[in-house]
């Protein structure tokens, strides 16, 4: 473990160079992005969408190489081969910290098409990110509650419109759709607001997946289940950039997205608790996986703890 100078040290590091990193990739993703908007041709948009994808990914690439550089985690994935680059997936993972997204990232980049992130309309305006991921055509959503709904009827259907109108940009090369199924990061206070049934998750809300689905019309023929597990506990963005977290375990597993997936949501009831059914199935498994993994964990810890007791033993006699 590093000491508290160095983790300050690494840290502050860490940030320039993430900071550094994100300024030089921002220039060609905005400027490729305003060319795109002003060249509606089909051929110049393909190439656009290919250099602003490319760019997206050096960025990410980048990053990757500062984490591993300055005092990055040692992540352990499994179930990561048979992706491809050249097709659509629907990507679902849960959420625990804002480390999950450069997890993610580090762990699908370049294996799979470069992640779009379903986003809360707010983190437009957030410095820099807000605007890279305005140009690469993040999905900002707005979602409203049912008392807002209640007050304001004309909006009802207004965020299943967004959804369709996002993912309608997506139709004509290879994605990857991310979404966080939770809507929000995992804590304990959620949790017992919630009520949850799961022991490491929040409740799942299907709706958003399925929105993006029936706007992509089968093209997102593939889901990418992702689990996210962290053995010293959910970090903060400064303990992993700072050297404190030594250890992530991500396990990634695939499976088809046939037609009974795809349909109307909103109007379709029958439909609705299939769809709620086959989330709560995934998420249950998703827990499962993570009890696994802590009591796994637990296990390794015990075992290597004894070890140490025996030797200090063997020394002191």
């Amino acid at each position: 473990m590093l000491s508290t100078f160095t983790q300050k040290l690494a840290g502050a590091t860490a940030f320039i160079c993430y900071l550094l990193n994100t300024i030089f990739w921002l220039i060609p993703i905005v400027m490729f992005s305003l060319l795109k908007s002003m060249m509606p041709f089909n051929a110049a948009q393909k190439i656009l969408n290919h250099l602003l994808d490319g760019s997206a990914s050096n960025w990410v690439s980048v990053n990757s190489i500062i984490q591993k550089v300055i005092g990055g985690p040692n992540i352990q994935v499994t179930g990561i081969d048979g992706l491809s680059l050249n097709k659509w997936y629907m990507v679902i993972s849960n959420h625990q910290s804002w480390v999950d997204i450069l997890v993610l990232q580090r762990v699908l980049n370049g294996k799979i098409p470069f992640l779009k992130f379903f986003l809360k309309k707010e983190l437009i305006f957030v410095p820099l990110l807000g605007l890279a991921w305005w140009a690469l055509d993040f999905p900002f959503m707005k979602r409203y509650s049912k008392k807002f709904l209640a007050k304001n009827p004309h909006m009802r259907g207004k965020d299943i419109e967004t959804t369709k109108k996002a993912c309608a940009k997506f139709k004509h090369k290879p994605v990857s759709v991310m979404t966080f199924v939770e809507g929000t990061r995992f804590t304990p206070h959620k949790h017992n607001q919630q009520a949850s049934t799961f022991t490491h998750l929040l409740k799942p809300k299907a709706g958003g997946i399925a929105f993006a689905l029936d706007a992509m019309n089968g093209q997102l023929d593939t889901l990418v289940n992702v689990t996210i597990y962290y053995p010293q506990g959910i970090p903060t963005f400064w303990q992993f950039i700072s050297g404190q977290v030594q250890q992530i375990q991500v396990q990634v597993s695939t499976q088809d997205i046939n037609s009974n997936y795809i349909g109307d949501y909103s109007n379709d009831k029958a439909f609705q608790a299939n769809f709620q059914q086959w989330i709560n199935e995934l998420w249950l498994n998703k827990d499962q996986a993570l009890e696994k993994l802590k009591l796994m964990n637990k296990v390794e810890a015990d075992i290597e703890s004894k070890d140490k007791s025996i030797a200090t033993f063997h020394q002191q006699k």
